[in-house]
C-alpha cells in the first residue's frame, strides 16, 4: 500500500472544494471531452479535485488536469440497490483508468452477486494500494466503513436511500456527527448548491466540500430559471446526486 503518497493526495484535499464533472446519461454534454473541459475549468478556478463517473471519462480527464481525480463508476446490477463502484471489478476498472481515490456506496444494502464490503475495501487498499472514499447514508454505515479500513467518509447518499428520501438539504447534522466520531477525514457531499451552504459545512468541520449539480449540471439550472418565466415550462427533473 502507497500509504505516504495516499496521505499526500488525501491532505490535498483539506479545506477545498471538490467539483463532481457529471452530467445525466442523455446529455449532450456526457461525452469524454465534455467532461475532461468542465475539470479543467474546475482545476483553473482553484478546485482541489474532481470527482469523474465512468472509465471514459476518467481516462479522459486524467490527461487534462493534474489535480486529484476521485473516480466511481455507476452501474446498476439485477438484485441490488448499490450502483456507485459496486463491484470489485469495477473498483479495478475505475482505479486502472486513472482515479487517485476510488468511492464507492458503502452502505449496508446488498451488493451485486452477493459481494463482500468488507472484502472490496480490503482489496482496493491490499492489492491496488488505492485510498477508499466511503459514500454512506448515516452514521453507522459510516463508522462501520472506517473500521473496515475506508481512508474517508462522505456523506453523498443520504436521503438516497431508505431513510428519508425526502430529504432535500445538504446532510449537516450526518456531517456534524461523523466529524466528531469518525477518526478519519469527512467530506461532505450532496445538495450543496449554494456557497453559503458550502461554508457551513466547512465551520462544521467537513475535510472538503463535493458540489456537483451546481456547477456542471447544466440541464438542472437551465430548468430552475425555466420554471421562473411566465410560461412556467415544466421539463423533466435531471438533477441527481452531486
Amino acid at each position: 500500500m502507497r500509504t505516504s503518497e495516499n496521505s499526500a493526495v488525501i491532505s490535498k484535499l483539506k479545506n477545498g472544494l471538490i467539483v463532481s464533472c457529471q452530467a445525466p446519461p442523455n446529455s449532450p454534454l456526457n461525452q469524454p471531452d465534455i467532461i475532461a473541459a468542465m475539470a479543467r475549468v474546475a482545476e483553473q478556478q482553484g478546485a482541489v479535485a474532481v470527482r469523474i463517473n465512468g472509465a471514459k471519462n476518467i481516462r479522459a480527464v486524467r490527461r487534462s488536469v493534474s489535480i486529484a481525480l476521485i473516480g466511481i463508476e455507476k452501474r446498476q446490477f439485477d438484485g441490488s440497490p448499490v450502483y456507485i463502484t459496486p463491484t470489485w471489478e469495477l473498483v479495478r476498472h475505475v482505479y486502472r483508468a486513472g482515479a487517485d481515490i476510488v468511492a464507492l456506496d458503502c452502505t449496508d444494502r446488498r451488493r451485486p452477486d452477493g459481494q463482500s464490503l468488507a472484502k472490496i475495501i480490503q482489496n482496493t487498499r491490499g492489492k491496488l494500494g488505492a485510498p477508499v472514499m466511503a459514500d454512506v447514508a448515516t452514521l453507522e454505515q459510516g463508522l462501520a466503513a472506517v473500521a473496515l479500513g475506508a481512508d474517508l467518509v462522505a456523506t453523498t447518499l443520504h436521503g438516497y436511500t431508505g431513510e428519508a428520501q425526502a430529504f432535500r438539504e445538504p446532510a449537516f447534522t450526518l456531517l456534524e456527527s461523523l466529524v466528531r466520531k469518525a477518526e478519519v477525514p469527512v467530506i461532505m457531499e450532496g445538495r450543496v448548491h449554494t456557497p453559503e451552504q458550502l461554508r457551513r459545512a466547512f465551520d462544521l468541520g467537513a475535510f472538503a466540500v463535493v458540489v456537483g449539480t451546481a456547477i456542471t449540471n447544466l440541464e438542472w439550472l437551465v430548468q430552475r430559471f425555466i420554471e421562473a418565466t411566465l410560461v412556467g415550462k415544466q421539463v423533466p427533473s435531471t438533477s441527481g446526486m452531486d
